[in-house]
């Protein structure tokens, strides 16, 4: 009796990872809400000061709304990357908790035989933990999340003084150093939009073109196609802008950037 209920003191502290674990992922669908919600205010906000601003004045904050939107979703995708993690965990706790609970309730099953009996038990989730992994992780750990979160608010506190010049580079930078995150794509739209601030457009359009064909499924897909019509329209090519803005409905009818698309192309017939 004493040996049975030593033995089931591991199950015991393994439920109580567990309930951790659900407590985390519990937390994490709280942030991604409440990020959504505070996403969907700010929105609410910016409509209601359109009819008493100018257009200038419209495009720069619809400009920092995407960025500080570009910033949500790079956190969401960071978080949900996290839950992911914890619930890789969670169901190989419940691997080993069963091989425990049968050991605990009759030993190794019957007709193991030899191959049974040489295995190595699995181990438990504490010695799981502290044991080193047998290959790299598939996920970056907690503090590479963190530098890339800070690498890419760096680059748009930069953006958002309007220092361009040195956004793009701290984007660069982070698409050298990150090649593998989410946020790759809106730092290649970013640097797109930084050089079209800069009136240098050839790299604007380069980049942005560059986006499309790396990333054609990116949420910054759109984007970079209502960018391009934008400097096309800048530049007095009205033919090419208005091509640009049917292939953004055509290619992402549901997305926000259709809506714009087709407002602007409304602007561009009259």
């Amino acid at each position: 009796m004493l040996a049975l209920a030593a033995a089931s003191i591991p199950a015991k502290a393994g439920l109580f990872d567990d309930e951790e674990a659900r407590r985390r992922i519990e937390q994490i669908k709280q942030e991604l809400a409440q990020q959504g919600r505070d996403n969907e205010a700010r929105i609410a906000r910016l409509e209601e000061q359109i009819r008493n601003i100018g257009v200038v004045e419209l495009l720069r904050q619809i400009d920092a709304l995407n960025a500080e939107i570009a910033k949500l979703r790079g956190s969401i995708e960071v978080l949900s990357n996290q839950n992911d993690q914890l619930q890789k965990k969670q169901r190989d706790f419940y691997v080993d908790l069963d091989s425990r609970l049968a050991r605990l309730e009759g030993g190794p099953a019957a007709g193991a035989g030899s191959a049974g009996g040489s295995a190595a038990p699995p181990p438990t989730v504490a010695s799981a933990s502290a044991a080193p992994p047998s290959r790299p992780p598939t996920a970056p750990t907690k503090d590479d999340q963190s530098r890339e979160i800070k690498a890419y608010d760096a680059a748009s506190n930069l953006f958002r003084r309007n220092d361009f010049s040195s956004a793009i580079e701290a984007f660069r930078a982070f698409t050298k150093d990150y090649p593998q995150s989410p946020l790759v794509p809106n730092a290649e739209y970013w640097i797109g939009i930084g050089y079209a601030n800069l009136k240098d457009y050839r790299n604007a359009l380069a980049t942005q073109e560059g986006l499309l064909a790396r990333h054609p499924q990116s949420p910054k897909a759109p984007d970079a196609l209502l960018a391009i019509a934008a400097m096309q329209a800048e530049q007095g090519d009205n033919g090419s802008a208005r091509n640009t803005l049917e292939d953004i409905i055509a290619r992402y009818p549901g997305s926000e950037a259709a809506g714009k698309a087709r407002t602007r192309l409304a602007s561009l017939r009259r």
